[in-house]
This record gives C-alpha cells, sequence and structure tokens, in this order.
C-alpha cells in the first residue's frame, strides 16, 4: 500500500526515496520481478495506469490529497507501553489536515451546481482551510476571499496572499457577534453572483470526507487493531468524521476529545454546559465556543484537557525526540495520546493527528520573546533552548 505504517519518518523518506508503493508488502520473487521489468523497460513508461498505479503519479494537486502516512511515535510509544499512531498531515500538498475538508466543501458546491467556472470561493477560517482552498482554487480556476481573526499568525496571513487570495482580517468576535469573521464571510458570499460560502464549521461535507478517507486510512493502516482515537475539535470534521467512521468497524474502540485552554468543549462533555476552561491558548483552529453541526452527535467516550505547558512542550519533544517539526495542535494531539495511553495501560494502540508544520508559527512558537510573553518559556527544557531565536 502506498501509505501503509511507517516506523517514524525514517520510513516515509526510504520508500519516497525510490518513489514506489509497493517497497513495503512485495515480498514476493514474482512481484520482485514483475516490479524490476517495469521500471527497467522504456515501453512500460508508457503505459499511464501501471505508471499511476505503481510509481503514484497524480493529475494535479487536487489527486494528490490524502492517504498520508500513519507514523509510529518511537519514543512515546516506550514511555507508554502503547503503540501512539500519528497521521502525518502535515505531508499534504498544502502542509495540513484541512486540504481533505477544503477539497470536499468546493466539490460538493461544484456537484450541487452552486460554483460554476469562473466563480468565488469565500471562506471565514483561521488559516489552513483557507489555504488548502487557495491551492485548490488555483488549479480550479476560482477566486478566493479569506476572511480570518487578526489575531493568527503572520506566516499564515502571507502564505494566503502569496497563493493569490483576498485576505480580509478583522477583529475577534464571538461566534454570536454579527462582526465574527464567518458571518462576515457569508454576507460578503451572498452579495456577490456565482460565489459561495464555505460555511467549514457547519457544512457536513468536512466531516463526511473524514468518513470517507481519513477514518478509512487510519483503520487499513492499522489492520483494524486500534484501541483509541483522540485529537482536539476546531470545525468538529476531523475528530468526529473519524470517530464515526471508527466506530462503525468497531464501537469498542474509545473516541476521547481533546481540549485546549479557552474553550467550551471540556465543560460540555463533561457537565453538559458551554462554559470556557482557562482564558486562552497558544494554539490556533482548535477548541470552540459552541458546538458545531460537524461535531454534533460525534462519539465522545470521553474530553481531555491539555493546558499550553504541555503543549508547548510537546512542540519541542517532538522536534528532538522524533524529529518532528509540527505546530501546537499537532503538539496537544500527542499529549492527548499519550495521556490516554495511560489512562489504558500497555499494550494498547491509539491513533491521533498530526494536523500541519510548525513553519506556519515558527516567529511564535520558536521565539523567547514571545514564549515569556506568554509564561511558557520556563516549560520548555532548557535542553532544547538552541531551537529558539531571540
Amino acid at each position: 500500500r502506498d501509505f501503509c505504517l511507517s516506523r517514524g519518518l525514517g520510513d516515509v523518506y526510504k520508500r519516497q526515496e525510490y518513489g514506489v508503493s509497493f517497497v513495503e508488502f512485495s515480498s514476493s520473487s514474482k512481484m520482485r520481478s514483475f516490479a524490476s521489468r517495469m521500471f527497467s523497460t522504456p515501453a512500460a513508461s508508457t503505459d499511464s495506469n501501471i505508471f499511476q498505479k505503481w510509481v503514484g503519479v497524480r493529475r494535479g494537486i487536487v489527486e494528490a490529497v490524502g492517504k498520508t502516512p500513519l507514523l509510529r511515535l518511537k519514543y512515546f510509544s516506550e514511555q507508554t507501553g502503547c503503540t501512539v499512531l500519528a497521521k502525518a498531515e502535515f505531508m499534504q500538498p498544502t502542509g495540513s489536515v484541512k486540504d481533505r475538508a477544503a477539497l470536499a466543501i468546493i466539490e460538493e458546491a461544484e456537484n450541487a451546481g452552486l460554483l460554476k467556472p469562473g466563480g468565488t470561493v469565500v471562506e471565514g477560517t483561521a488559516g489552513n482551510t483557507g489555504i488548502g482552498m487557495a491551492s485548490i482554487c488555483k488549479a480550479k480556476g476560482y477566486s478566493l476571499i479569506i476572511y480570518m481573526p487578526n489575531n493568527q499568525s503572520q506566516e499564515k496571513i502571507d502564505l494566503l496572499k502569496n497563493l493569490g487570495a483576498e485576505v480580509v482580517t478583522v477583529p475577534v468576535a464571538p461566534f454570536t457577534d454579527p462582526s465574527n469573521y464567518n458571518h462576515q464571510a457569508r454576507r460578503r458570499a451572498e452579495s456577490m453572483p456565482n460565489a459561495i460560502w464555505g460555511n467549514q464549521f457547519d457544512n457536513l461535507a468536512n466531516r463526511l470526507v473524514h468518513v470517507k478517507t481519513t477514518g478509512p486510512e487510519i483503520w487499513e493502516q492499522t489492520g483494524g487493531k486500534l484501541d483509541a482515537w483522540t485529537c482536539a475539535s476546531g470545525t468538529g470534521g476531523t475528530y468526529a468524521g473519524v470517530a464515526e467512521f471508527l466506530k462503525s468497524k468497531n464501537p469498542s474502540i474509545k473516541s476521547i476529545l481533546a481540549d485546549p485552554p479557552g474553550s467550551c468543549l471540556y465543560s460540555y462533555f463533561k457537565t453538559g454546559n458551554l462554559e470556557r476552561t482557562g482564558t486562552g491558548s497558544i494554539t490556533e483552529g482548535i477548541g470552540q465556543g459552541r458546538v458545531t453541526e460537524n461535531l454534533k452527535g460525534a462519539p465522545v467516550d470521553d474530553v481531555i484537557f491539555i493546558p499550553d505547558e504541555k503543549t508547548i512542550a510537546m512542540v519541542f519533544d517532538l522536534l528532538h525526540l522524533e524529529g518532528i517539526f509540527v505546530g501546537a495542535s499537532s503538539a496537544l494531539n500527542i499529549v492527548a495520546a499519550v495521556e490516554v495511553g495511560k489512562m489504558l495501560g500497555p499494550g494498547h494502540t491509539i491513533a491521533t493527528i498530526l494536523c500541519d508544520g510548525a513553519q506556519r508559527y515558527q516567529s511564535r512558537l520558536f521565539s523567547k520573546k514571545w514564549l515569556e510573553s506568554k509564561g511558557l518559556l520556563e516549560h520548555v527544557p532548557s535542553k532544547y533552548h538552541s531551537s529558539l531565536m531571540a
């Protein structure tokens, strides 16, 4: 399989070096002989079907979305006595799990006849969905307008502009406020011809794409040998879609929601009340003040609260112990997976998501001055301070 379980990044790079998808399972001499003939025979390269099947050629960025590796995290697996697995969504075409939702939302609108050639997509996003939409819109010939809160990283804003999107940053406001960035995006779309509002938080195409792709990928990559699934929720699409699929395959798989400071979901699933736990978080794009349509009805066996102190330490642990350079939401998910491993005990298998890379947050997460301003520098082990900028 071209997206089988990998023993960390080393395995992924090894497969990419050879450029073939069958190195993990073509153990028979007959298969090796066929592969050798196929790649050594010039005529074979003219057969596009064989070429796509074995080398993994995709027709542009749209077909490249999905089928990311599932990484076994060696250090944290040994620490917990469990198998801690992380879906490497930072290896998506534009670098985040949101590529899946971005493509699904656009294609749903196309199929419904709501988005026609030359049209415009308008979306409210903290960044990653917009980045995915920007590349897909370019590939499909659409314009893109993004509304986002003005507290997001400059890297994401700059990247959206580089990709050709019109970016409108607006003051942070709760969803109940008409000036919330999502409501402004909706009104802009409604005022334009041949335009759609993506509505990623409540558009069920978001959740459904994870039921159809991410969940089945994890199930296949683990051979169905999985005890728990955990991650945080922003729109709710990833958590809910994967949980829904995995539960349909094996109801005994635990689905455990992780929640950052400032979000209401921990309180909601513990007490039934939408009350914030903590005052805010360094994470971006996760945590929520309401139950979105994508999250409604999702299986939640338990919920765990992850403080920023643990998240920032994990950002550096992942880099220095596993060689994985990811953002704070990804780090929070790994903290959650470790916590779940401790709850379940040795011998269990837990899966989660590495949402995106740290490049989009580098000026913050790796800035000594910024970490000090958040009271988090002391939670970065001193042995890792060489990774920090002034």
